[in-house]
């Protein structure tokens, strides 16, 4: 059985981790569940969840930089289901694979990858030129450039090798003939 890099020693790893958990935590499962919940912000009745203080923070940021989410039209919200539905529950089957090396979560993180660009350029497109168009665009365009970036890196991450995750723990190294050929790449 293969035993992959302590997690310690993959540090972009780390990073995507954490990425994976706050997409799970804070955004799918709070800012996106509020947009479900919450079909009207400028008329509703609190929820259980998400909390109060996170409901106002976003309804602020909505209110002063990006109205596309304030005016929640039909084809946002199946973004949002999106986000909910397939998002939500990839970043916890993601968190799992990376922290245990899982090569099998490869072909998830480029679906994921795929329709998160796809999403959030569609996103983008309308807060840009569309009829919801923010008045601080570079706000909105930075605040969301993580969406952009991040999905890039995970492919150039698992689709490298059909083994993202190798196998060598010894401190020397990879074995003889992959270092080999690494060097003569």
């Amino acid at each position: 059985m293969r035993q992959p890099i302590p997690l310690r020693r993959r540090p972009l790893d780390i990073g995507l981790l954490l990425f994976f958990v706050f997409n799970l935590v804070f955004v799918s499962y709070a800012i996106s569940l509020e947009q479900i919940v919450i079909s009207n912000p400028a008329a509703f009745a609190a929820p259980l969840w998400p909390p109060r203080a996170l409901i106002a923070l976003v309804h602020w940021w909505e209110k002063t930089y990006d109205p596309l989410l304030w005016a929640r039209p039909a084809w946002y919200r199946a973004t949002i289901w999106i986000d909910v539905l397939l998002f939500g529950p990839f970043y916890a089957v993601a968190i799992v694979a990376f922290v245990r090396g899982r090569d099998w979560i490869r072909f998830p993180c480029m679906l994921w990858a795929g329709l998160m660009f796809a999403n959030v350029t569609i996103i983008i497109f309308d807060e840009l030129l569309g009829v919801h168009a923010s008045p601080h665009p570079w706000v909105v365009v930075g605040a969301n450039l993580s969406w952009f970036v991040v999905p890039v890196v995970v492919v150039w991450r698992v689709a490298r090798s059909e083994h993202p995750f190798p196998n060598y723990l010894s401190a020397a190294g990879p074995p003889a003939a992959v270092a080999k050929g690494a060097a003569s790449a």
